[in-house]
C-alpha cells in the first residue's frame, strides 16, 4: 500500500521550499562519483544552498500548487533540486561544478518565480556578487556628484591662482 501521507509531506515540504527560496537551479545528477556529490554538497552548504534529490512527480504537484507554471520539461529524469533565498548562489556553485564535472548538467532553474533555462541559469551565475554590483551602483551614483564638486570648485581655484600671481608680482615690484 502507497505511502500517500508521507508523500503529502514531502509535497508541503517542497512547497514550503519554493515559497521560501528566491533561486532553484535543478540539476541531473547522473555519472558524479559519491566523492563529488559530497564536495558539492559542502560547496553548497557553505553558501547557503539547500540541495536535495527528489522525485519528479513531487516536486511537479508542488511547483504546480505554489503556481510555477512550465517546470514540467525539467522534470525528466534524476533530478537535485537546489534552494535558496539568494537567486545567485545555487547558480554560480552549480555552475561552476558543471564545468569541472562534464557529466553534471543544469536542466533549468526558478529565479523569483519565472522558470528559466539552463541558458538562463549560467547568465545568472556569471552576474557579480550582490556587493559588487552594490558598489557598482555607488559609483555610478557618485560620478556625477564629483563632477559637480569640480566644476564648482574651479573657481575657487582660478581665484586662488590670480591672488598668488598678484602676490608674486608685488612681492617683485618691492
Amino acid at each position: 500500500m502507497p505511502n500517500y501521507e508521507g508523500k503529502a509531506q514531502v509535497v508541503t515540504e517542497i512547497k514550503e521550499k519554493f515559497q521560501g527560496a528566491s533561486g532553484v537551479v535543478i540539476a541531473d545528477y547522473r555519472g558524479i562519483t559519491v566523492a563529488q556529490a559530497t564536495q558539492l554538497r559542502a560547496q553548497l552548504r557553505q553558501a547557503g544552498v539547500e540541495y536535495r534529490v527528489l522525485k519528479n512527480t513531487l516536486v511537479s504537484r508542488a511547483a504546480h500548487e505554489v503556481g510555477i507554471e512550465g517546470l514540467d520539461s525539467y522534470l525528466e529524469g534524476p533530478t537535485a533540486v537546489a534552494f535558496s533565498a539568494d537567486p545567485v548562489a545555487p547558480a554560480k556553485v552549480l555552475s561552476d561544478f558543471a564545468k569541472g564535472v562534464k557529466t553534471f548538467a543544469i536542466k533549468g532553474g526558478v529565479v523569483e518565480g519565472k522558470v528559466v533555462d539552463s541558458n538562463g541559469v549560467k547568465a545568472l551565475a556569471e552576474l557579480p556578487s550582490r556587493e559588487v554590483l552594490l558598489t557598482q551602483v555607488v559609483r555610478g551614483m557618485q560620478a556625477p556628484l564629483v563632477g559637480m564638486v569640480n566644476v564648482l570648485q574651479g573657481p575657487i581655484r582660478k581665484m586662488g591662482y590670480a591672488l598668488e600671481e598678484v602676490r608674486k608680482l608685488k612681492e617683485a615690484q618691492a
